[in-house]
C-alpha cells in the first residue's frame, strides 16, 4: 500500500480533533469525509478505517511510540508511524517519518502482548472493573470488542420482506447475508455507504445491530396495544416496535432530549410508521401522567456502553469509573420510576448495551427486591465473543394482576 499525503494529513487532523478537542469520533469521521469531493471509495475507506483503528488502539500505539499521551502534532505523526509499521506499510520519504525506529517499534509491540491493558488498548480502571465483574470471560470479550463492527440492517417489515430487501440491495450492488439469530436482519458482505441507496431513501431498512434487534421482540408486543418506549432516543427500537405491531395501537416515544425525538419523527415518516407519538420528558409529571396505563414499557436504559465498544471505540477514552458509578444510580432510579407506567398484567423490558452484571442482572435483582408486584419472566445476555455482535442484556418483567 502507498500512502497519499493528503489522506494522511486528513487522518492526522481528525485525530487532533478527537484527542485534543474531545470531539466524537463518528462525527469527526463524517466531517472529514466531506473535506474533498474528489476522494474515491478507496480513499474514503482508508480515511474512515484508519481514524477508527488509531482511536481503537490509541493506548497501545502511544505506549510503543513513547509519546506520554501528549498529542502534539509531532506525536500524532509518531503514533501514525507506529500504525503504518505494524500494518507492514513502507513509510514514504517524508520529513515526519525521519528517524522512525522500525525495529524498536516491532520489538516493543511483541513485548507488550503479555500485558492485557496494552495488548487490548484499554484504560486501567476499565480493565480492573471488567475483570472483577467478568473474570476470565473479560479476555475473550475485549478481544472481540476490539474488532471492527459489521454493518447490520433491519428490514422494515411495514414495507418489505427480508428476502425482497436483499434482492433490491443486490440490484444496487450492496450484497448481504441473512443473520440466523435475528429474523429481520441482513449483514453486509462488505462495508458500503447504505444511506445513499434508493432502498434506504424509500424507508425499507434501518441500520441496527443484530443484538439490538432482539430487544423490541423481547417485549412481546401485540398489535393494538399501548406501548411506551421511555428512553427512545432517535428511535431505532421504537421503529422496530411499530413494525412488530403492524402500525396498530399506540407507541408513545419518550426521551429527555427533544432533538433526538425530532430525528425519530423524520425516521418514522420515511419508514411509514404512523402509530408513534413523541413526548419529551419534562420531569416526574411526564411519567405520572401514564401511571398504570401501559400494556408494555421498554426501558432501554442509559449505560456504560461497554458492549458496543467495537462500534464506538472512542468511548473507551471518554468513560471513567465515576461515570460508571453515576450511571448505575441513574439506572436504578429510572427502573424505579418508569415501572409505575406498567398496568396490572402488563410487561416491561429493562435493556442495556453493557456486559457488566452490575448494570444488568444486579439492577433487576435490586428492583425485584423492592417491587414485589413484579416478577422476572426471563432474561437474556448477548455475549460479543459468542455472537460476534454487540453485547446486550435484556430482562422481561411482568406486573402481577
Amino acid at each position: 500500500m502507498r500512502l497519499h499525503r493528503n489522506l494522511v494529513l486528513a487522518v492526522i487532523h481528525a485525530l487532533d480533533l478527537i484527542y485534543n478537542e474531545k470531539e466524537y469520533a463518528d462525527k469527526v469521521v463524517q466531517k472529514t469525509l466531506k473535506l474533498d469531493k474528489r476522494w474515491g471509495v478507496r480513499d474514503r475507506k482508508f480515511v474512515a478505517e484508519t481514524i477508527y483503528e488509531m482511536v481503537r488502539w490509541k493506548r497501545l500505539y502511544n505506549e510503543i511510540a513513547g509519546t506520554k499521551e501528549h498529542y502534539t502534532r509531532d506525536n500524532l505523526w509518531k503514533n501514525f508511524a507506529v500504525w503504518a509499521i505494524l500494518k507492514g506499510i513502507k513509510l514514504p520519504d517524508w520529513r515526519y517519518f525521519e528517524g522512525t525506529p522500525t525495529r524498536r517499534i516491532k520489538g516493543k509491540f511483541d513485548e507488550l502482548q503479555s500485558i492485557r491493558k496494552f495488548r487490548e488498548s484499554i484504560p486501567d480502571w476499565m480493565d480492573e472493573t471488567c475483570e472483577a465483574e467478568l473474570g476470565k470471560r473479560w479476555d475473550v470479550e475485549i478481544k472481540e470488542l476490539n474488532k471492527q463492527a459489521r454493518v447490520i440492517l433491519r428490514t422494515n417489515t411495514l414495507k418489505t420482506t427480508r428476502k425482497e430487501l436483499q434482492k433490491l440491495l443486490q440490484d444496487e450492488e450492496v450484497f448481504s447475508e441473512f443473520v440466523p439469530q435475528a429474523p429481520d436482519a441482513l449483514v453486509l458482505v462488505e462495508r458500503k455507504n447504505v444511506f445513499i441507496t434508493q432502498a434506504f431513501k424509500n424507508g425499507l431498512f434501518e441500520v441496527q445491530d443484530a443484538s439490538s434487534q432482539l430487544v423490541a421482540a423481547f417485549l412481546d408486543v401485540k398489535p393494538g396495544q399501548k406501548v411506551i418506549d421511555t428512553c427512545a432516543g432517535a428511535g431505532g427500537k421504537t421503529l422496530h416496535l411499530a413494525s412488530l405491531m403492524e402500525n396498530k395501537g399506540q407507541i408513545i416515544a419518550m426521551d429527555i432530549y427533544a432533538h433526538k425525538l425530532a430525528e425519530l419523527k423524520k425516521r418514522a415518516k420515511r419508514d411509514g410508521a404512523h402509530n408513534i407519538e413523541t413526548r419529551p420528558i419534562e420531569g416526574s409529571k411526564s411519567i405520572k401522567k401514564f401511571k398504570g396505563k401501559a400494556d408494555r414499557v421498554l426501558i432501554d436504559a442509559p449505560c456504560s456502553g461497554i458492549g458496543v465498544l467495537k462500534r464506538n471505540p472512542d468511548s473507551k477514552w471518554k468513560l471513567n469509573a465515576d461515570f460508571l458509578d453515576r450511571i448505575r444510580k441513574t439506572q436504578a432510579e429510572i427502573l424505579d420510576q418508569y415501572a409505575s407506567m406498567v398496568k396490572e398484567g402488563g410487561k416491561m423490558v429493562y435493556a442495556t448495551c453493557s456486559i457488566l452484571p452490575s448494570e444488568n442482572e444486579h439492577q433487576v435483582e435490586a428492583f425485584l427486591e423492592k417491587h414485589k408486584d413484579f416478577k422476572l419472566v426471563k432474561d437474556k445476555k448477548v455475549s460479543p465473543a459468542e455472537s460476534g455482535f454487540d453485547g446486550f442484556y435484556m430482562a422481561l418483567l411482568e406486573k402481577k394482576s
